[in-house]
């Protein structure tokens, strides 16, 4: 077998030296360079004091979202942070009138749950939610989703992956769809972002949302949104702040006056310390670069369902590459008592209700972990039902 060269990367993980880490799909390993900005952001409070933020602070929501426009198929300054996805989601839902005839917000079977509170609590302002179904709770063939949409929608919310399943949606057809029927879409791109290949601007996406704590591996407290360019000068967010101000420092009363760039969809005073410590992730993913993680990705995921044949666990996976993201699931009898036991062998993964056992290998993983992970789940599995 050709030599890993993406293994090089794991002494940079210092968590990977007594850990089998398979739950980057949930909280990414942290960097070792993290420690490193967080010191500096301590080190540049300390010396320079308020002068921090006309020194590079109060542009860092756009000058971080850079690195993350650059993983994503974005513009350099298209790329907002905040500091979650439920954020970002509030922020592009408000700035749309939910009183008219155009009041369908249509949302994905499959979208994570967060999303669709957000979109429930717009019914108070006149919106319609209407949520496509999956019939087998894993999968939702575009066709069903495209079909749903007509002149009556407004927005369309969808995760790029789902959760519960690692099922890949067809973001191009269903933005060809919407904007065929005068909607716009809203896609969630935290299960793929950093391990499935995107390009906003080639799918003509009108807003992307998404966050740190997965496979970008820049922890908690920094999401980010992505809004196409065109259209910045049409939208006027409700959710907003001192920030989106296009003259902040004037403290001015009254209605805002938005910027001009994206910093018009911001809005109070952002998450410094969250900033610092999510830029290593960024740059070492831009440094391998997301095609050799999905190829990656593809293997090892492709081998684990094949080890879980083996041992005769049910896949609650999509096995065709084209429509499986970075997790394999399984349906393991007492997943959460399997999980909780893994993890006292140092083998980390986590379980989720109608789902099963989520297994994430990344860019970092070894092959003799996926053997690892899958020999030890078994022997749990046998002991608790003997």
């Amino acid at each position: 077998m050709p030599t890993d060269s993406l293994l090089a990367w794991r002494p940079e993980f210092p968590i990977l030296a007594h850990t089998n880490y398979m739950i980057s799909h949930s909280l990414g390993a942290m960097p070792r360079r993290t420690a490193d900005s967080l010191q500096a952001f301590a080190d540049t409070w300390a010396t320079r004091g308020i002068r921090a933020w006309e020194e590079g602070w109060w542009e860092m929501p756009i000058t971080v979202g850079d690195l993350i426009a650059s993983i994503i198929g974005a513009g350099q300054g298209e790329v907002a942070m905040h500091q979650n996805v439920s954020i970002c989601q509030w922020i592009v839902t408000s700035c749309f009138d939910w009183r008219g005839p155009r009041n369908k917000l249509l949302t994905d079977g499959l979208n994570f749950p967060s999303n669709d509170y957000i979109h429930h609590g717009l019914a108070r302002q006149g919106a319609r939610i209407v949520s496509v179904p999956s019939e087998d709770g894993m999968t939702l063939p575009t066709e069903q989703i495209v079909d749903a949409i007509d002149e009556e929608t407004q927005l369309v919310s969808v995760s790029h992956v789902a959760f519960r399943s690692s099922y890949v949606q067809d973001l191009a057809a269903i933005v060809q769809r919407a904007h065929a029927m005068g909607a716009l879409v809203v896609a969630d791109l935290y299960q793929s972002a950093g391990c499935l290949p995107v390009d906003v601007r080639a799918l003509n996406l009108d807003f992307a949302t998404g966050g740190s704590v997965k496979w970008l591996c820049g922890g908690p407290g920094a999401g980010f949104l992505y809004v196409r360019r065109d259209l910045w000068p049409k939208l006027q967010p409700a959710a907003t702040g001192w920030q989106a101000h296009h003259e902040p420092f004037a403290f001015a009363g009254g209605p805002i006056e938005f910027a001009d760039d994206a910093m018009r969809f911001l809005n109070g005073t952002p998450g410094i310390p969250s900033l610092y410590a999510a830029r290593g992730g960024y740059e070492i993913i831009n440094e391998i670069g997301v095609p050799a993680i999905r190829a990656k990705s593809l293997r090892q995921t492709a081998r684990l369902m094949a080890l879980a044949d083996e041992a005769g666990f049910p896949v609650r996976t999509c096995r065709d590459d084209q429509f499986r993201g970075g997790v394999v699931i399984l349906d393991v009898p007492d997943g959460k008592q399997v999980t909780q036991e893994l993890a006292r062998r140092q083998v980390l993964v986590d379980y989720r209700p109608r789902a099963g056992i989520r297994l994430a290998p990344h860019f970092y993983t070894t092959d003799d972990e996926l053997e690892h992970a899958m020999h030890e789940l078994r022997a749990i599995h046998a002991t608790v039902h003997a």
